[in-house]
């Protein structure tokens, strides 16, 4: 049998990459280099998702502020609502960029084993310019703070990447870190994912978020 041909791919860049996300409905779209990806865990490069992959696109968009104020089972019924939405905006960039031609696959909100989509997609959105990640480990961004949710799409097309930016928003008030009820963010260097899930997290029956402080006590949980 003949091999399928490989489909005929129409020059993109990283202008009209973001513009399908604009379109999509993000807030923010950002683009880093596959190969920049040299700490990430085994398994979870964007290379082990996807073969060949040069680009990722970063797509994010705010949670509603109001989300803080509610209690434990309404915050995670908002939050599943900002999982549905990223997710169908990285399925509609994701079809965009393949009907160009080039191989892509749209990375999800939530991953399994307790790391945050197939890539750490905070990690990502750093390398991506679009923020930083603070003392509460949560990417915060000067507009939108630390409420962005984010989704991704892999691509073997070669975009140009944005720069990591350099700015500093956090001034380390330690608020975030004696306010956790796991004492998650102890360690400067290393949050413990199993502490936050063991304290903060329910699986019963169905996922509830028992806690959310670092989230909304940080002071530029809103922005600068």
């Amino acid at each position: 049998m003949k091999k399928a041909q490989e489909k005929t791919k129409t020059e993109i860049n990283s202008v009209l990459v973001k513009e399908y996300g604009l379109n999509a409905g993000a807030c923010v779209v950002g683009i880093a280099a596959s190969k920049d990806f040299v700490s990430a865990p085994e398994g979870y490069k964007p290379a082990d998702q996807l073969n060949g992959c040069c680009s990722v696109i970063v797509l994010g968009a705010p949670f509603p502020q109001e989300a803080l104020s509610k209690n434990t089972v309404e915050y995670t019924e908002i939050r599943n609502e900002m999982v549905k939405k990223m997710d169908a905006i990285a399925k509609v960039v994701a079809k965009q960029i393949s009907g160009k031609g080039y191989k892509v696959k749209a990375i999800t909100s939530v991953g399994s084993k307790g790391y945050n989509g197939a890539i750490s997609l905070k990690h990502a959105a750093e390398l991506a310019g679009i923020g930083v990640i603070n003392r509460n480990y949560l990417l915060t961004n000067p507009e939108y703070g630390n409420l962005l949710f984010f989704s991704a799409v892999l691509t073997d097309a070669d975009l140009i990447p944005d720069k990591k930016v350099k700015y500093k928003i956090c001034d380390n008030c330690n608020k975030c870190v004696n306010a956790c009820p796991a004492k998650a963010l102890v360690n400067p260097d290393l949050f413990s994912k199993e502490k936050c899930a063991k304290v903060c997290i329910s699986f019963k029956g169905k996922l509830e978020f028992k806690c959310f402080l670092c989230r909304k006590i940080c002071p530029y949980r809103f922005g600068k």
